[in-house]
């Protein structure tokens, strides 16, 4: 057993997904010496790419969209340099199709905060009235602890064609479960800012080369250490103060004013601190990635489609990768993996008009622990990021971001978590 002393200024900083990794970046940014842990053999945590083998490509751990509203998210990139690593069309647009009757269309914001896209029938979602986009206020007004279905109305093309994919999509849950503040809070910060703020962006190779190889490199440029493979067991406490994490074979002293940011998953700190409060788990996840012959030209003008009455709820394109995403997958998660991949590779054919195109390699991923539940119970269960222990900080989409869990709210998290270890460090 090695005992490791470091200076007080250290920040040490308890898992390299996401929340960990923008904490990280920021404070090495502002000269702190940082010291980052990671249980697994690499980083990412849920934000990772790897090669897979069998499709012979890089591919993500899971699909994840981001909006040109997103600020947190974009400064991050802007941090690390990577920007330009994402890429979405010129002009918000989402494009749609129902796999039971044929029909497409696009949802375009208009470019004003006034939402007067929504005067003109053609602009608007197909089958929908004036009337129905009252319904926006109605979920603005939401109290806290109500649904989206307490909110908005559970029938009619908009439920069906915008409210229903909506919330699946940002909540991982049904419109019956999910917490209306949540989707609400999605809805300020893009759709009611207007088009410039709602464009859908997606990682260009990859969510590893865009998100975690960077803010790594970043860190060893800054002379940080980030150690892989060391699960940290628990925290020795002397009154309101860690002074010393149990890595098993190592012992890591925090002395004087050195600070500890949590940043691993809800079920996870809540075995490490005693007496957190925090979410349970939310619903799975499945993800399928399909390697085609060849990038082949599709019907949608941006790289991703919604899917109405089918299976999965959106398709992702990205040259000769068609990824696929079921969220709130429940019992569907349950199926042969063999059976859900065909049935998975229908929908993709016949939603991108693929004629009887065959797939080269397909991979299926299911993810049991892939958000926190994002009910309103749930979501008063989020903890802020301070602890009752003093030197004690807490990052993560699961805690109190006000978002749902996103890279938005995963990446805001460890910033607030950052700005208060600078406030305590008096950097």
């Amino acid at each position: 057993m090695s005992t490791s002393p470091h200076d007080v200024t250290t920040v040490h900083i308890i898992g390299a997904g996401l929340a960990g990794l923008a904490a990280a970046v920021r404070l090495a940014r502002q000269g702190v010496e940082v010291r980052v842990w990671e249980s697994a053999s690499q980083a990412g945590g849920r934000c990772r790419s790897y090669v897979d083998k069998p499709m012979g490509r890089l591919i993500d751990n899971g699909n994840h969209l981001l909006m040109s509203g997103n600020r947190s998210a974009l400064a991050y990139l802007d941090e690390i340099g990577a920007r330009d690593s994402l890429m979405g069309p010129s002009r918000a647009i989402y494009p749609f199709v129902d796999l039971k009757t044929g029909a497409r269309w696009t949802v375009e914001p208009g470019s004003g905060r006034l939402p007067t896209w929504i005067l003109n029938a053609s602009t608007r979602v197909p089958g929908t009235t004036l009337g129905d986009y009252l319904s926006v206020v109605r979920l603005l007004l939401a109290r806290q602890d109500a649904t989206v279905a307490d909110a908005v109305p559970t029938r009619g093309a908009l439920y069906e064609r915008f409210w229903e994919p909506l919330t699946i999509a940002a909540l991982n849950t049904t419109a019956e479960r999910g917490a209306a503040s949540l989707l609400k809070a999605v809805l300020k910060e893009t759709f009611l800012k207007g088009e410039a703020a709602c464009r859908p962006l997606i990682a260009r190779d990859g969510l590893g080369p865009s998100f975690i190889a960077p803010a790594l490199a970043l860190l060893e440029r800054n002379q940080c250490t980030v150690r892989f493979n060391e699960r940290l067991r628990a925290f020795e406490v002397e009154g309101r103060y860690i002074r010393r994490l149990d890595f098993g074979e190592e012992q890591v002293e925090i002395s004087g004013s050195a600070l500890v940011i949590l940043a691993v998953p809800a079920f996870r700190a809540v075995e490490l601190v005693p007496g957190l409060e925090a979410p349970g788990d939310g619903e799975t996840i499945v993800n399928a990635h399909f390697r085609l012959s060849e990038a082949v030209a599709t019907p949608i003008a941006a790289p991703l489609l919604g899917l109405i009455n089918a299976t999965a709820h959106w398709i992702f394109v990205r040259g000769d990768i068609v990824s696929l995403t079921i969220s709130a997958a429940g019992e569907i998660a349950e199926r042969d993996s063999d059976e859900l991949t065909e049935i998975l590779w229908r929908e993709t054919a016949s939603a991108l008009e693929l004629g009887d195109m065959a797939y080269e390699a397909a991979r299926l991923i299911k993810e049991k622990r892939a958000t926190f539940d994002q009910s309103p119970a749930g979501v008063r269960r989020r903890p802020g990021p301070e602890t009752a222990l003093a030197n004690l900080l807490l990052a993560g989409d699961w805690t109190d971001t006000g978002l749902p869990a996103t890279i938005e709210s995963a990446i805001r998290s460890g910033h607030t978590a950052a700005a208060l270890a600078l406030e305590r460090l008096g950097t």
